[in-house]
């Protein structure tokens, strides 16, 4: 399914000059979130929600969520965008990746976390009388769009409050997402944000530092160049 084209059919639909829709938004961070709120912003009334227990450590999470606060004040948006940064729970992911410990990135560790956030959006969505619950996660080459949208679809239906389906990747939506981060000078992490993504990125930057090092280039061989620095593409 081509989650981006939903996506244009629903908001061909509405007609926010005589009823704007209100939209909670999960929010994973300030860069993902620029472009979606650049975009959305012309079609709904926003809460954009800040509920990422999976992101180790505190200061770390607390950082993202400042970004976040910072882009929102000062991006020109069609319409305000209210903030809300839900309590730091960091032992309800450490809960869902229990005995997942060992999982690659993208498996089942990921989906739970994929769940945990989008349903303490769905049951903030259905208790503020939010008319759509939707998050940013989708805008990432990095995360699997399909099974975003299939985890919201379904807590829709069990919570009773519709999902916004989306694909922000594609329209060259990431693309815009790095304009923004430029102009604006976010902070661009460099892995997704639990403390397994940030070993996995440590573990690939050492392997590169390895192969970068005079000793791998032994035999008169040309040394590599230096690794690129981060890309902070892993949101």
């Amino acid at each position: 399914m081509n989650y981006q084209k939903e996506l244009e059919k629903i908001l061909a639909r509405l007609r926010p000059e005589e009823n704007r829709p209100r939209l909670l938004l999960h929010c994973c961070c300030a860069p993902c979130s620029s472009y979606v709120l650049e975009y959305l912003s012309r079609y709904f009334s926003i809460t954009a929600d800040f509920y990422n227990p999976n992101i180790s450590p505190r200061q770390e999470h607390d950082h993202r969520a400042a970004e976040l606060r910072r882009l929102i004040g000062e991006l020109p948006l069609s319409s305000p965008v209210l903030f809300e940064a839900v309590p730091y729970e960091p032992q309800r992911f450490a809960e869902i990746a229990r005995g997942l410990e060992d999982c690659p990135e993208g498996g089942e560790r990921c989906l739970r976390c994929y769940r945990l956030r989008l349903e303490q959006a769905a049951r903030r969505a259905k208790e503020g009388g939010f008319d759509w619950f939707t998050t940013t996660l989708t805008i990432s080459p990095l995360k699997n769009a399909a099974r975003l949208n299939q985890i919201g679809a379904e807590l829709a239906e069990e919570y009773g409050v519709r999902f916004l389906p989306s694909d922000f990747k594609k329209r060259e939506g990431y693309k815009r997402s790095i304009e923004l981060s430029k102009e604006y000078g976010l902070y661009r992490q460099d892995y997704c944000g639990c403390a397994f993504s940030r070993a996995a990125r440590e573990s690939e930057l050492a392997a590169r530092a390895k192969a970068d090092s005079p000793a791998e280039n032994a035999g008169g061989q040309a040394a590599s160049p230096p690794c690129p620095p981060p890309r902070g593409d892993k949101l």
